[in-house]
Formats: structure tokens, C-alpha cells, sequence
């Protein structure tokens, strides 16, 4: 990955954590908690492909996996993250631009839903059966219902910060190329144009080359 796409991915998935430990997990809410760190994996997935939407999905469940309170085995949301951004990422519009909202709201049910089973199997597969104490039907319902409510907010203003950052200045400069310039200049209304310039001064010689044969005819001729 590029060094702006890491310095934008890091520093939305670090604020996105902050926000859900200290602002979203002490609301209280019935059932999920709101996934923002979802939906800015999302965003993301969603402008850089299934590369990196997987590697973005990973820093981002290993951290929260790191950060307390959580209480779960390392690694755990690491790797729901990793698998949601990779299937995230191969739904990229192919011009970068989404034309309609239904296409990322989509995403967004499908990866509440897809988040949820992928936590809880993982979890059950380590001896963790929260979910079946709490119903696993309830958490899918409202982990995607927080989620779709949240995404507005999040996905649109994630994207247009990531196709923003990919106008790299260090790889691509706002300069034009020589060529490119001389061109402008040559097409533009400067009034330096070079080369109907140089045509016109050889017709110009021409003609007076003519004029100044013909006077000397007519001088010999007198």
C-alpha cells in the first residue's frame, strides 16, 4: 500500500476506535454495539479493492482485538475484519464512483450480518458461546439495523477521503509536462505561435525575392 493510503487508513481506523470504545460501547444500546470500525473498513474496501480492504480489515481487527476492554482471544476480529474487507473489496465499482446509495447499504446489511455469524462461529469454535446467551437472532437484527442507520454518516465521507488521497503529490505532480506546455502556449491566444510564424516569414521572402526580380527585369528591360 502506498504511504497515503496507510497514513489515511491508520489514522481512520485509530479515531473509528476511539469513538466506538469511549462513545458507542457506553450507550447501552439493546442487543449490538455500532460498528463504526465496520463501516470505515468498508469505505475503504470499497475505493481500494479486496487487497487492500483485506489489509485494512486486518490492522483494524488485530487493534481492537489489542485495545481494551475486549475481552476475546487475540486475533478473533482480526480476522472477521480481514475476510469482510477482502468480500467488500471485490464489490469495487470498476470507475471508483458510486452512481447509487442502494449498492453501498447493501454492503453495509450484508457485512453486519456476514460480521456477526463469522464473530460468533469464530467464538464457538474457541469455547466462547456468548451469542447463544444473548440470542444470535437479536444481535443480527440490530447490528445490522445500527449499522445501516451509522452508515450514512460514515461510508460516503470515507470514500471521498480515500479517492481523494489516492491524487498522490509526491507520485503525481500538478506541473505540466514540457511538451504539453509548449503546445498550450503554441494553440493558446499568446500570439506565439512559432510556426505560422516561420511560414509566414519564408512566404513573405519569397514575395519579396519575386518583387525584387521583377524590378530588375524592368530596370534591364528600360
Amino acid at each position: 500500500m502506498r504511504v497515503n493510503r496507510i497514513l489515511l487508513s491508520s489514522s481512520l481506523i485509530v479515531v473509528a476506535l476511539v469513538i466506538q470504545v469511549s462513545v458507542l460501547a457506553r450507550l447501552h444500546l439493546p442487543g449490538a454495539v455500532p460498528d463504526l470500525l465496520l463501516l470505515v473498513v468498508l469505505g475503504l474496501a470499497l475505493v481500494y479493492g479486496h487487497v487492500g480492504g483485506a489489509l485494512v480489515g486486518f490492522a483494524a481487527g488485530l487493534l481492537a482485538d489489542l485495545a481494551p476492554p475486549a475481552d476475546h482471544a487475540a486475533g478473533r476480529y482480526a480476522l472477521v475484519l480481514c475476510v469482510i474487507g477482502y468480500l467488500a473489496g471485490l464489490v469495487k465499482p470498476e470507475s471508483g464512483q458510486v452512481k447509487t446509495a442502494a449498492g453501498p447499504m447493501l454492503v453495509v446489511v450484508a457485512a453486519a450480518v456476514g460480521s456477526t455469524l463469522l464473530y460468533a462461529g469464530v467464538g464457538a469454535l474457541v469455547g466462547d458461546t456468548a451469542a447463544r446467551h444473548v440470542g444470535l437472532s437479536g444481535l443480527l437484527f440490530t447490528a445490522a439495523l445500527y449499522d445501516l442507520l451509522l452508515a450514512p454518516f460514515v461510508v460516503p465521507g470515507v470514500m471521498a477521503l480515500a479517492r481523494r488521497a489516492e491524487n498522490d503529490p509526491f507520485a503525481e505532480t500538478n506541473s505540466v509536462k514540457a511538451g504539453d506546455v509548449s503546445s498550450g502556449w503554441l494553440s493558446g491566444g499568446t500570439g506565439l505561435r512559432i510556426g505560422g510564424q516561420r511560414n509566414g516569414l519564408r512566404v513573405k521572402a519569397a514575395r519579396a525575392r519575386s518583387a525584387r526580380a521583377g524590378r530588375i527585369k524592368g530596370v534591364k528591360r528600360l
